[in-house]
């Protein structure tokens, strides 16, 4: 399959896919994206579009007759979609993956069974409340599908206010609270030959959503390899396709600990559009289009804000200085906590 006549189908239109869109005009490569929301900013930019529920099977079927190879910009798209999908082309990553990654309780187990560290915890399923070890709390429930931004989760100060807690179901993890001196980030690109990964980015979250991310991580260069050679072992245990993030606790001991993974290109990754000859972006689209990859090499330090809820209406009158790159969304609803853009600046 040449570049030239490659048509890329990507489900979810929100702002990682119109970046992806945007990527992949630069490559010439045609973009149809499935989104099941009108307010979808990757819709104005894709050659075509549907909207519809992702369960919608007759417009995903004239979905899948109008290209080649599909992908998708967010990993909450329903398993069984992308099974169907893949039963008619190829789908990058691999929906059996998404299946593992969609999955909390999975996710760890697959990341303990490959001998990668992560923070203890227990599935609430198998849990025997009373006997359960009070020095396991300060602790974390979250769900196991469909939470992010930290949403479906809980914090328990101790065993005693754990105990009180009625759950809706069982479908919970809990996970003990991490004494870390820093988050970081791992983006991560493989093709069928190639895997790069761009250095360490420093992340710092607000009220559990990512609110500022730095392109100098500021570790040691043992740590950033690390987390490198842990980021490789986890997409070549996935053969995994396109790109990924993997988030990592730093502990106060130089411990690194996976938090999670993020089967898709990520919001700490924006800064590559910007600090690097290359962006994640773009490198995803060749992954999944069986092109060449780039190896990244940053040419900039910089940071990045993500404008949140109500803070967009100051950016869309703020005069942005020579130093200062502003990605305005456009989404159209203003919601609380919801990404509407980003600022990256040279720092």
């Amino acid at each position: 399959m040449s570049k030239k006549n490659i048509t890329l189908g990507i489900f979810g239109g929100g702002q990682l896919g119109k970046f992806l869109v945007q990527s992949a005009r630069k490559l010439k490569i045609k973009t149809i994206v499935y989104t099941d929301s009108n307010d979808s900013p990757a819709i104005y930019y894709a050659d075509d579009f549907y909207v519809a529920k992702y369960t919608n099977k007759k417009t995903i079927n004239k979905f899948i007759k109008k290209i080649d190879v599909a992908t998708f910009e967010f990993e909450n798209i329903p398993f069984n979609t992308l099974r169907y999908v893949t039963k008619k082309i190829k789908v990058y990553p691999n929906p059996n993956i998404i299946s593992i990654l969609q999955d909390r309780l999975k996710e760890k187990n697959f990341l303990n069974f490959n001998k990668i560290n992560t923070t203890k915890y227990l599935n609430l399923k198998n849990i025997n409340k009373k006997k359960i070890n009070k020095n396991f709390f300060p602790a974390i429930a979250k769900t196991r599908t469909l939470g992010y931004d930290g949403k479906g989760q809980t914090f328990f100060k101790n065993k005693k206010t754990f105990l009180k807690y009625q759950f809706k179901n069982q479908n919970y993890i809990i996970e003990k609270l991490v004494n870390f001196k820093k988050e970081i980030s791992i983006i991560i690109t493989r093709n069928k030959k190639q895997i790069y990964c761009f250095d360490a980015f420093q992340n710092i979250h607000k009220e559990q959503i990512l609110k500022f991310s730095y392109s100098d991580a500021n570790i040691n260069k043992k740590i950033n390899l690390e987390a490198k050679k842990i980021a490789e072992k986890i997409v070549k245990k996935l053969d995994y396709i396109g790109t990924m993030c993997v988030e990592f606790f730093i502990t106060n001991q130089n411990k690194i600990l996976v938090n999670e993974i993020a089967p898709r290109v990520h919001n700490s990754g924006h800064l590559t559009m910007n600090a690097y000859n290359v962006s994640q972006f773009e490198n995803h689209i060749r992954a999944v289009c069986n092109i060449k990859i780039i190896k990244p090499k940053k040419i900039h330090k910089m940071m990045m804000n993500n404008i949140l809820g109500k803070e967009i209406k100051y950016y869309r009158s703020k005069i942005i200085k020579k130093n200062e790159y502003l990605f305005d969304y456009g989404k159209q609803e203003i919601k609380e906590k919801r990404k509407m853009g980003h600022l990256t600046k040279l720092i």
